[in-house]
């Protein structure tokens, strides 16, 4: 059996971790019929996404005061 290495960057920790919330939100609420579980973790994932987008828009970070 091969084994997958993943290595995530802090930011994309971070996405993912959101991710796999509003995903387990979708499993708890009853949303993710059986068969389309990709489709449900696409969505959340482009949610999650989104979301980093939006907070990087709207909130200046340390790194970006002068």
């Amino acid at each position: 059996m091969q084994k997958n290495k993943v290595s995530l960057q802090v930011s994309e920790c971070a996405v993912f971790q959101v991710a796999g919330n509003i995903y387990a939100a979708y499993l708890t609420a009853g949303k993710v019929p059986e068969g389309d579980e990709k489709k449900w973790m696409d969505r959340a994932l482009t949610e999650a996404i989104q979301l980093a987008q939006m907070s990087d828009a709207r909130v200046q970070s340390d790194s970006e005061l002068d």
